[in-house]
């Protein structure tokens, strides 16, 4: 099975926020409401330039998987 890198996620005790869910390494959860993330494992093997550089683009990454879905799923409406 194929698994996606990015999964939409909600949470009812936090129905304001969107979860974006970032499946390969560096596992990590963004949301969007307020840009924070929070790394889901270590990443010591990465230089701290290493990481930035790739969490940058992880996060510009996430944020268009994001507006891709919400059009597809405006767009069924």
């Amino acid at each position: 099975m194929e698994l996606p890198k990015f999964l939409v996620c909600d949470n009812t005790d936090y129905p304001d926020d969107i979860f974006i869910l970032h499946i390969d390494f560096p596992r990590f959860i963004i949301n969007l409401k307020d840009d924070e993330v929070e790394l889901l494992e270590s990443t010591e093997e990465l230089s701290q330039e290493e990481l930035d550089n790739k969490m940058t683009e992880l996060i510009d990454m996430a944020n268009d998987f994001y507006d891709r879905e919400s059009e597809r799923y405006e767009a069924e409406d």
